[in-house]
């Protein structure tokens, strides 16, 4: 097996411009793919951060049907003191959960006791609800970053277009489940910049504050927005967490929760897709890459080779190493081609962090980018790239492999 690298080598040396402009263009191909697989990864992972770290959280638990109404806030939907409790004994048993938020959500109206609009709240106990979703608190543009009693932190599109400022006293007035109305006067604790997607424009209260503004005699919870420790098994825990759920039956024996995950709660889940989707066609790209490069050059070289082929087959060498030898050809190239391009990949990446480019997402302006690359994704790149260089080829090696020696021999 060692003669035979030596002269795969050997013969790739032979043709020096060839080989050179063949492992080139593999370089490129990987490089390319390296360097947007790094970038769009990073995007998305930033995009999935502002969202579920700062609104969503990665999961929610609502009552059944709860999300087929959410556009209306539906206060007949909430979850009652009884099933809160059942689910927070659920909550506090899985240790794949860092931190879970009660919320109440509902709609109101905001007056500045000049002009009046409509605004979506949350109500939320502060110190779980900064756990759960931690850029939160980064959101708060002016004002302290906490939710006090008698405070309320609005979105910044409300606050310009009321010209409220912080410390402003304001009014909410919201009706409750049974119909009747009441309101409360709060004071401007904090302006929130605005973020993109569900609940990038909501409000927050104290969760005391929403139950008085409710009217609750028993506080009901809208949702419980939850994070984990680790994001990457979001989709294992989610799926064992529904079938827990699942066993919670209400007196019609009919479950009483439902599960989302921030994907069926947020729209820019379908971005996150279509990420996925062009990196698979960048990977195709890659590998037709690779594929018409290596059987260019080996059906070049066996074509320039067929006295070669015929002399060393005349000689008794078997058609399987002559198979092998040109197999190993491409397997070379592929590596070359691998290597370095993984190493300019990389080397790329780096300089890319060191510029610190910025972009702009939804109304979130100069957000870093921070572009990395994953072992993982590098190994199955570079195994793609080689075993791709080895399948192409085995068509060119097995022509030359199946030569009649003297035929081979006459050629000219």
């Amino acid at each position: 097996m060692g003669n035979l690298f030596k002269i795969a080598v050997r013969n790739l040396l032979r043709y020096k411009r060839r080989t050179l402009l063949t492992a080139s263009l593999i370089t490129i191909g990987v490089v390319f793919v390296l360097v947007f697989l790094s970038v769009s990864g990073s995007f998305k992972n930033m995009m999935i951060g502002q969202i579920t770290d700062s609104m969503l959280g990665h999961l929610q638990v609502h009552r059944k049907g709860y999300v087929a109404s959410i556009d209306n806030l539906p206060l007949n939907l909430n979850l009652k003191a009884g099933a809160v409790e059942r689910l927070e004994k659920i909550l506090d048993t899985q240790p794949e959960i860092a931190a879970y938020s009660p919320r109440i959500k509902f709609g109101g109206m905001f007056s500045n006791f000049a002009e009046t609009t409509n605004i979506r709240l949350n109500g939320v106990i502060p110190e779980k609800e900064f756990a759960t979703t931690p850029l939160l608190p980064s959101r708060i543009v002016d004002g302290a970053k906490e939710i006090k009693r008698g405070e309320i932190l609005i979105p910044e599109l409300l606050a310009k277009g009321m010209k409220a400022k912080v410390g402003d006293v304001v009014v909410i007035v919201a009706t409750n489940k049974d119909g009747s109305v009441n309101g409360k006067q709060f004071k401007v604790g904090g302006i929130l910049e605005s973020v993109t997607g569900p609940g990038g424009r909501d409000g927050y209260v104290h969760f005391d504050d929403a139950v008085e503004v409710l009217r609750m005699e028993n506080p009901e919870v809208s949702e419980f927005a939850i994070r984990l420790k680790d994001f990457d098994k979001l989709g294992k825990f989610s799926d064992r967490l529904e079938r827990l759920l699942a066993k919670e039956l209400n007196q019609q024996d009919k479950p009483i929760f439902e599960l989302h995950t921030w994907e069926k709660l947020s729209p820019f889940y379908n971005i996150a897709r279509m990420i996925d989707v062009m990196t698979f066609f960048i990977k195709l790209m890659l590998i037709a890459i690779v594929l018409i490069s290596i059987m260019n050059v080996m059906i070049m070289a066996v074509y320039e080779r067929i006295r070669e082929i015929g002399t060393i087959a005349a000689i008794g060498t078997l058609p399987g190493k002559i198979l092998s030898m040109f197999v190993i050809e491409g397997f070379c190239l592929g590596i070359v081609g691998a290597v370095i391009g993984n190493i300019a990949g990389i080397a790329i990446i780096f300089f890319l962090n060191l510029s610190k480019m910025t972009f702009n997402f939804g109304m979130q302006k100069n957000l870093l980018l921070q572009a990395h690359i994953n072992g993982a994704d590098i190994m199955v790149i570079s195994a793609t790239v080689i075993i791709v260089s080895v399948i192409a080829s085995l068509q060119p090696a097995f022509k030359a492999s199946r030569m009649e020696p003297i035929e081979a021999l006459r050629h000219v």
